[in-house]
């Protein structure tokens, strides 16, 4: 009796110290998303850099990310988690400096890159840190990990707004401390994680998305990032608005995605189920992009519409974090860095892919393929329904089982643990 109350009272809030540690360095860590959104305008200017040029920003950042992403199960299965985000940590660090350093948008774009090989080797590692270490069950690890990454994607445009408005250097120089402050917070506060008995080879990620569960979902996320980094990476500029208004308004869409992915998912996926729940979601993005695509240069209509979808970006990213994470019978780690290698693709080509587009054609074009993009991973979605219904069932049993066992308690670890090595023995088949 006592188990099943502590479970049905436990909080993803109530957590240890360790745990907040990472979380915080996770907020600090996607910060750096929408950090120079605000400032987009402000470094095209003044370093005599072309809208198209600037969006590499989030290009480089973005894909180089991605590839990371590939080697991040490499090096944690040979330092350990805690090195591995030790690691991520500092060369954000070092790299966000330099950015804000630069003399020339060329040296943003090359330190962003190195930004973004940190940022894979962190957000890959602290994902499976929290999941570990959380009380709460799987789900409510998940729910503290998006919240993480939403309130991080709402302060990073108010931080960068804030000090964009000294200069556009500020943002760059603000990112690097906090992140100094987390890299303190993680080295004293989160406990030495032992290696894994099993290194994991460099192809690990290339074989998990032979598996038509977690290809079909990262497929489909890749179409949603093609369309929500075509709205992050460019709809800065048709607003024409000074850093901090620009912060304020990004500031509110990064909201939305926060309180969504943390109370608006949860209540949908209850009552709709996690199918039902995607395929609306995605299709109300879908006509919100195509607004965007109409009202470009309606800038009260532009502003609205860009706030409205982070709603959809807050549900979208629980559901299909947690869809992932259970469709894929492979360990998490290693499914989380395949499933962010072809989403991260996707939202890093969006944004240069939008300037080209609007040299080619006009500047409506990239937010009705932006929109296409959306529509797109509906269809592909489609494909994998039934997994959509064993990703369900799966995560009913593993809120069930957090009720019996107690939320957190040893024993439920444990049995969260054994049933994620049947379940990878019991599928890993199905590749071949």
């Amino acid at each position: 009796m006592s188990g099943s109350t502590h479970g049905s009272t436990a909080s993803p809030f109530k957590q240890p110290k360790a745990v907040f540690a990472v979380a915080f360095a996770c907020v600090v860590s996607f910060m750096g998303i929408g950090l120079v959104d605000p400032i987009l305008p402000a470094i095209s200017n003044q370093l005599h850099a072309s809208p198209s040029e600037t969006t590499l920003l989030f290009t480089s950042y973005l894909v180089v990310t991605a590839v990371a992403m590939l080697i991040t199960n490499w090096v944690s299965s040979r330092i350990g988690a805690k090195w591995t985000m030790i690691a991520g940590l500092v060369l954000i660090v070092v790299f966000a400096g330099l950015a804000g350093s630069s003399g020339s948008i060329r040296e943003i774009i090359e330190f962003r890159a190195g930004w973004g090989i940190g940022n894979a080797l962190f957000i890959a590692t602290s994902l499976a840190v929290i999941v570990a270490s959380a009380s709460g069950g799987f789900s409510g690890a998940i729910v503290l990990y998006e919240t993480a990454l939403g309130l991080g994607i709402a302060v990073g445009p108010l931080v960068g707004g804030t000090l964009g408005e000294i200069s556009w250097r500020g943002p760059f120089y603000g990112v690097s401390v906090l992140m100094a402050i987390s890299l303190l917070a993680t080295v004293v506060l989160v406990d030495k994680t032992p290696k894994p008995a099993v290194k994991t080879s460099l192809s690990a990620p290339f074989k998990a998305l032979r598996h038509r569960g977690l290809l079909t979902m990262a497929l489909t996320a890749l179409c949603y990032n093609w369309g929500f980094f075509t709205i992050l990476g460019y709809a800065p500029f048709p607003m024409e608005l000074s850093p901090i208004k620009l912060g304020l308004v990004f500031f509110g869409w990064g909201l939305m995605v926060a309180v969504f992915a943390v109370f608006g998912a949860p209540w949908l996926q209850k009552r709709l189920g996690i199918a039902r729940t995607m395929y609306a979601n995605l299709f109300i993005f879908a006509l919100i992009t195509l607004g965007i695509a109409i009202w470009t240069l309606n800038k009260p209509a532009l502003i609205i519409l860009v706030i409205i979808s982070g709603i959809v970006c807050g549900v979208n990213n629980t559901v299909t974090t947690q869809a992932v994470m259970t469709v894929s019978p492979v360990e998490r780690p290693v499914a989380s860095a395949a499933y962010s290698f072809v989403r991260f693709i996707g939202g890093g080509l969006a944004p240069y892919a939008a300037g080209r587009l609007v040299l080619a054609f006009d500047i409506h074009v990239p937010f009705y393929i932006g929109a296409g993009a959306i529509l797109l991973g509906i269809v592909i979605l489609s494909t994998g329904h039934k997994l959509l219904g064993e990703a369900e069932r799966a995560q009913a049993a593993d809120a069930e089982s957090a009720l019996e066992h107690g939320a957190g308690s040893p024993e439920a670890a444990a049995e969260t643990e054994l049933e994620a090595e049947e379940k990878a023995e019991a599928l890993s088949g199905d590749a071949d």
